[in-house]
């Protein structure tokens, strides 16, 4: 009788961290680029044979952080469930076959379906990439790991506009979507190949919660966007918040009860979490709002092309860019809460130099700029780690989510705001028989001879709005930072 010997299955080789940390950081890019360069592609599309209304063209460009937004915490505890690498290479694909769909829209509606698979698709990906940095990155080293990460969510708008602006720049807006669907299957493709599985853990789905969790998102979103252009009084918003605060209440009270919410509201309770969620929303309120007066300032007041108003933001890069030399020094010695304060401060601090800057010498704007960047280099770290600090590492997708979905919402809530005060300062400084004009194109078209007092009135609105969002930031980063004194203190009570 012969016995035979069961051979083990040689053991692939686990990837290095820091490979996996790179492909998590071109994801982020991704993803989060193309929140900002959609905005350079607006006028494009705008003349374009899809003939969209000036209602189209805003959720053209609003759907995708809308669904973005709204399904990036059910994605990260997807990710939970049935693991990282799956839903993460999953939402690649998604988001790729989107792109590819506007790309080839003959008009508004499947441009629209495109850019809503593509914003889910993105969804699927972005709080993963945070659960697979926790998984395979040794404890020791994860924090300097994720901060790394925090860095490239900082600058993911600005190569967006980079990008997105060299792209454009070849006249056709359909480059735009060829070129992220191409990357996305790209980066698909690495992680089938690069990326570990990650362990599943079993937890029963909440169904209920997330579809009023989905729904309360959605709602309020409608509300934040629709609120500039059909006023904040109008019967839509006011409707789409009240809908929104209803779905909230019914939703805590869901989650009160199950037995495995997808998110515990007594989560927020620990002040470590919920300041650093407040935080995150605050920073890129502040930053996206910038982002988005920024490229027209640099376009109608200074007279820069496409490409040169993606290039005119690189300054903000450079802080975040060399932040993991500093970032993490920085917080160690001055703490957690006081780096909130300088970074708060220095952010606000350069909103309002922006404000001041609008015709003074590009040098001295790029100075506010790089002022601005500074402080996202230092915010994004700490209140990355703090959010994570705040979950168990087996949460890690809902923590991605969480800060995700934060970020998402700050930034819609920064351009709704800065795009009010904006076009109500813009209104109000135009000539006499032209205040029914909302944008520079309808004003310019209506009276081109007044070329030179719609731009002044432009360059004017866009100072009050940036200086709007440097007084709000300023106080919000206030509360943050009292928060996270407030945490230091919460985590030293015992019990």
């Amino acid at each position: 009788m012969t016995s035979t010997t069961t051979r083990p299955k040689p053991q692939r080789k686990a990837p290095h961290p820091g490979l996996v940390l790179a492909l998590m950081c071109a994801c982020t890019i991704l993803v989060i680029g193309f929140v900002a360069s959609i905005n350079l592609a607006a006028p494009l599309i705008s003349r374009s044979q899809l003939q969209p209304s000036a209602s189209n063209l805003l959720w053209i460009v609003d759907i995708y952080v809308v669904i973005f937004a709204s399904f990036v915490l059910p994605s990260g505890a997807a990710g939970d469930r049935f693991g990282r690498k799956g839903v993460l290479t999953t939402g690649l694909i998604v988001f790729a076959l989107g792109a590819a769909l506007c790309a080839l829209a003959p008009d508004v509606l499947l441009m629209l379906l495109g850019r809503t698979v593509t914003g889910f698709g993105a969804a699927l990906v972005l709080p993963n990439c945070v659960g697979m940095i926790v998984n395979v990155t040794p404890a020791e080293h994860r924090n300097r790991a994720l901060g790394i990460w925090a860095a490239t969510t900082g600058f993911g708008g600005v190569i967006g506009n980079l990008g997105g602006g060299a792209l454009l720049s070849t006249g056709s807006w359909q480059s735009l979507f060829i070129a992220a669907a191409a990357i996305a299957a790209l980066l698909a493709v690495c992680m089938g190949i690069a990326a570990p599985r990650t362990a599943r853990h079993q937890r029963n789905l909440d169904p209920m919660g997330t579809l009023l969790f989905v729904l309360a998102v959605l709602a309020l979103l409608i509300g934040v966007i629709e609120g500039p252009e059909q006023g904040w009084a109008s019967f839509t918003v006011l409707f789409a918040f009240c809908l929104g605060a209803v779905l909230i209440g019914a939703w805590v009270l869901v989650e009160l009860r199950v037995r495995h919410p997808m998110l515990d509201p007594r989560l927020f309770r620990n002040p470590l979490l919920s300041s650093a969620c407040f935080g995150m929303l605050i920073m890129f309120f502040g930053n996206f709002g910038l982002f988005y007066v920024n490229a027209s300032v640099l376009q109608y007041s200074r007279g820069y092309s496409v490409l040169q108003a993606g290039l005119g933001i690189l300054p903000t890069t450079i802080p975040v860019l060399l932040s993991p030399l500093y970032a993490r020094k920085t917080r160690n010695r001055l703490g957690v809460p006081l780096t909130l304060g300088a970074a708060f401060l220095l952010t606000s601090l350069g909103l309002f130099g922006i404000s001041q800057a609008a015709q003074q010498p590009h040098p001295v704007y790029a100075l506010w700029l790089l002022v601005i960047g500074t402080g996202l280099a230092l915010a994004l770290p700490s209140l990355t780690t703090e959010i994570a600090a705040a979950l168990p590492a087996e949460q890690a997708g809902i923590a991605g989510g969480l800060q995700s979905a934060t970020r998402e919402l700050g930034s819609a809530i920064g351009v709704a705001v800065v795009g009010t005060v904006l076009t109500v300062s813009f209104t109000q400084g135009l000539p006499v028989g032209l205040q029914t004009s909302h944008t520079v194109a309808q004003a310019l078209l209506q009276a081109p001879e007044q070329h030179a007092a719609i731009i002044a009135a432009f360059t004017t609105g866009a100072d009050t709005a940036l200086l709007a969002a440097s007084i709000i930031t300023f106080l919000a980063g206030g509360v943050v930072v009292a928060g996270a004194f407030r945490a230091r203190r919460f985590s030293r009570v015992p019990g």
